[in-house]
C-alpha cells in the first residue's frame, strides 16, 4: 500500500485527510523568508569574523561556509558551489514531488516543508554570495559547534521529524 494511503471498504486507496500542498509550501516560504531576513541583517551589520557575545555559550558571528554541513568540502577549488547548488535544486524538486503525493500527512509534510525551506534558503545564498552565511555560534568549555543559520536549523528539525515519522509509521504497521 502506498505511503499515507488508507484502504477503505471496496473503494480502493484514498488520501489521508490533512493540510494540502499549499499549506506546506507556505511553511517552506516562511522558513525562506526568516532565513533570508536574518542573513540580510548579519551581512548588513557584521563584517566577516565579527562576533557579538550574547551568553556564556552563545555568540552571534558572521561566518561564510563554501562547503556543506560542518564545512564539508569548504576547501575545494570552487566546484562545490555549483555542486551543492545543483544538489539543493534537485532536492527541492524531489521534495515538492513528495509533498504533492503526501500532503495530507501532517508530520511528514511538516518535515518536508522544513527541509525544503532550508535547502532553498541555502541555495539562494550560494547563488547570490557564492557561500552560505552562518551566524549562530554555540560553544562550551572551549569547543565551538560549527556556526549555522536558520536554514540549517530548519533542515535539522525536518530531518529529525522525518526520522520520527518513520518510527511512528513502522510502529503503526505492527
Amino acid at each position: 500500500m502506498a505511503r499515507g494511503a488508507k484502504k477503505s471498504g471496496g473503494t480502493g486507496l484514498q488520501r489521508s485527510s490533512g493540510p494540502g500542498m499549499l499549506h506546506w509550501l507556505g511553511l517552506a516560504f516562511i522558513v525562506i523568508l526568516v532565513d533570508q531576513f536574518t542573513k540580510v541583517l548579519i551581512v548588513g551589520y557584521y563584517r566577516l569574523g565579527d562576533s557579538t557575545y550574547v551568553t556564556s555559550f552563545f555568540n552571534v558571528v558572521r561566518a561564510h561556509n563554501q562547503g556543506a554541513a560542518f564545512s564539508f568540502l569548504a576547501d575545494a577549488s570552487g566546484w562545490q558551489r555549483w555542486f551543492f547548488t545543483g544538489l539543493g535544486v534537485v532536492a527541492a524538486g524531489v521534495i515538492i514531488w513528495m509533498l504533492k503525493s503526501h500532503a495530507g500527512q501532517r508530520l511528514f509534510g511538516f518535515a518536508l516543508a522544513c527541509v525544503l525551506g532550508g535547502a532553498i534558503g541555502n541555495v539562494i545564498d550560494r547563488m547570490v554570495h557564492g557561500y552560505v552565511v552562518d551566524f549562530l555560534d554555540f560553544h562550551t568549555h572551549g569547543y565551538h559547534f560549527p556556526a549555522f543559520n536558520v536554514a540549517d536549523s530548519a533542515i535539522s528539525v525536518g530531518a529529525a521529524c522525518l526520522i520520527l515519522d518513520e518510527f511512528l509509521r513502522v510502529r503503526r504497521a505492527r
